[in-house]
């Protein structure tokens, strides 16, 4: 593998993959859990002409073709952005020798600023075709207004992968990246993704859309509290650099401690829900499984509480991503066991 191929991989950063697709993952399951349960939004679902065949449901009134599709579009979203925040930060100056975490592609010199800026445009381009066939495969034509709202969401979210750190007025450098991580990793995945498959609004997928969001932001907030020196001397006004480290950590246990409360009370919600619907089988309380993916948090929540150098945080960063990739399994698994 030639060096060139390893530091393009490594601008990708696969080991944001999981997370990026984490909200996905919540929002097809329960959608999936919706519709095995609500036979009338089977009927609902709209037939698509000229594809039919291609993008019709596998069965049960679940089309696969939709959460296949948000995955890939997901995973644009996310090299995109990464492949942005090296060149950003590249140009800039801000990845440099004080920096704690691995080194980046512009920093090494192995990929130049252009090349980099060439492999966005493609990725943007890529991934915008991607979001157009996932609305089209999910909404058709035929729900015109409903289609541009989401394909103007997919161009925003083109422009926040982007703007993060590159420009001058760069959102990132503001301290105004942790709001648009919690919105597009949280509401807007887990709930587009659920609208895009069951053409309905349900209001109570606001309390896991908020905890992928949360965990998402505690992930974020783990990468700034480790580059706080760095990002304070290159002028990156991260919402870590403004509040110090020690309300960042006070940040960061706000976010997993109402995470773990919103997950907790959909859970409780859904279970109860069927408790009182005499047409539901009998409730599982294998609905409360991705719960145990909080359980590594609690550890990781007493190192970063003992923590007194920030560049030793690096490997909690991988800890708090995995156990919300795990919690968007669990939810997978637990909707499988029991419908």
């Amino acid at each position: 593998m030639s060096t060139k191929f390893k530091a393009w991989i490594s601008a990708a950063r696969l080991r944001t993959l999981p997370l990026s697709i984490s909200g996905i993952l919540v929002g097809s399951a329960y959608a999936f859990y919706r519709l095995e349960n609500n036979y009338s939004l089977l009927q609902q679902q709209p037939k698509i002409g000229g594809l039919s065949d291609l993008v019709q449901a596998f069965g049960n009134g679940f089309n696969y073709w939709i959460p296949i599709l948000a995955l890939i579009t997901t995973l644009g979203f996310q090299v995109l952005s990464n492949f942005a925040n090296d060149y950003g930060d590249g140009v800039k100056g801000t990845d440099n020798d004080d920096r704690v975490g691995p080194m980046r592609a512009l920093q090494s010199g192995i990929i130049l600023a252009h090349e980099m800026k060439r492999a966005m445009i493609i990725t943007a381009v890529l991934t915008l075709i991607s979001a157009i066939a996932l609305i089209y495969v999910s909404l058709g034509i035929e729900q015109l207004l409903i289609s541009l709202f989401f394909l103007v969401l997919g161009i925003a979210a083109i422009w926040a992968a982007i703007k993060y750190t590159v420009g001058d007025n760069a959102y990132g450098y503001r301290g105004l990246g942790d709001v648009f991580v919690f919105i597009f990793f949280g509401p807007v995945s887990v709930m587009g993704i659920f609208y895009l498959i069951t053409k309905a609004v349900d209001w109570n997928m606001i309390l896991p859309s908020i905890t992928i969001g949360l965990l998402s932001v505690a992930v974020l907030n783990l990468n700034n509290m480790r580059d706080i020196e760095s990002d304070k001397k290159a002028g990156k006004n991260t919402i870590v650099v403004k509040m110090g480290l020690m309300k960042a950590k006070l940040f960061h246990y706000t976010l997993i401690t109402i995470a773990l409360v919103t997950a907790s009370l959909f859970f409780i919600t859904l279970y109860y829900k069927e408790v009182m619907d005499e047409n539901m089988t009998q409730p599982s309380l294998l609905m409360f499984l991705p719960l145990l993916a909080f359980l590594p948090l609690f550890l990781h929540l007493k190192v970063v509480e003992l923590n007194k150098e920030p560049a030793l945080l690096d490997p909690e960063l991988k800890k708090v991503a995995l156990s919300t990739f795990a919690f968007a399994v669990l939810s997978v698994l637990s909707v499988w066991i029991v419908s």
